[in-house]
């Protein structure tokens, strides 16, 4: 039974927590307990305020508020549930008008959990990050195509010159995988999506992978440049940089996120209803 919430929000969607103090306020109606988030200056969770003893999280913003709240708490199995304040909102469960409805479902114990597969990438020092949608490396710097070597369980794979590569989620599928000409994949699928962005060739396609198989991205030389950079982004936030002659490995994280689903429509229904005059 759902007792404690945890309640994150974007202060730039809801600048003067309206909609916060609504659901804190309807919350307490329902004599339930909620406790807000801490933000630093960048927006993201403080680690050392976060709950150790909560039952879900309520993600206040849009699409990226509930992605980054994903990452920030990452392995500690606190089960999501997002008010839709942006624009499509595929991964927001709740619009503003339906925020009583919803929780009285949650508090009535009328919904589904819903796990979703995350990637992790790992670098040659030891670092490690992770993300729900995708892990993007690009160019840095000026505008011009990138060589990119791609190796599969450490066999090699394929070679594109492009403006960088998408290895995506089931989930990131309807995001930038979506709009470099990725396919769209059922968000509780296990699989992992490569493609290329603005490949210079006429055949380069997406990848379907196992969500076993480790990838490994390395950096080729360019025609005349001795060293070049690409900028690496897990769910759109730049985390590293990697030089020619470099690589860095993409598997499956070994933690979900859970998603609370209140709606009994089906994927392809709600796809539909979001891409409709997109």
């Amino acid at each position: 039974m759902m007792e404690k919430f945890y309640i994150i929000t974007n202060v730039s969607k809801d600048p003067y927590m309206k909609v916060t103090s609504r659901i804190q306020n309807y919350l307490q109606s329902r004599g339930k307990k909620s406790v807000l988030c801490i933000n630093d200056k960048e927006g993201r969770i403080v680690p050392d305020t976060i709950p150790k003893k909560v039952d879900m999280a309520i993600v206040i913003g849009g699409d990226g508020t509930l992605i980054r709240a994903a990452r920030d708490l990452f392995g500690r199995k606190i089960p999501l549930l997002g008010v839709n304040m942006g624009t499509l909102g595929y991964l927001t469960e709740v619009e503003l008008g339906d925020i009583e409805d919803a929780i009285d479902q949650i508090i009535d114990g009328n919904y589904c959990l819903e796990p979703r597969m995350m990637l992790e990438g790992l670098f040659k020092g030891g670092q490690k990050e992770n993300a729900l949608n995708d892990i993007v490396v690009s160019r840095s710097g000026p505008i011009r195509i990138v060589n990119f070597h791609i190796y599969v369980n450490g066999t090699y794979l394929n070679s594109y010159q492009a403006d960088g590569i998408i290895v995506s989620t089931p989930t990131g599928s309807t995001a930038y995988n979506l709009s470099a000409g990725g396919p769209v994949v059922e968000p509780t699928a296990e699989l992992i999506v490569i493609t290329p962005i603005c490949p210079h060739s006429l055949n380069s396609r997406s990848i379907i992978l196992d969500p076993k198989d480790t990838i490994e991205i390395e950096l080729g030389k360019s025609h005349g440049i001795h060293t070049e950079a690409a900028e690496i982004a897990f769910d759109g936030e730049c985390i590293q940089k990697l030089y020619t002659g470099e690589s860095f490995d993409i598997r499956r994280a070994r933690e979900t996120t859970t998603l609370i689903k209140l709606s009994k429509a089906g994927f392809l229904e709600i796809l539909g209803k979001k891409m409709k005059g997109n």
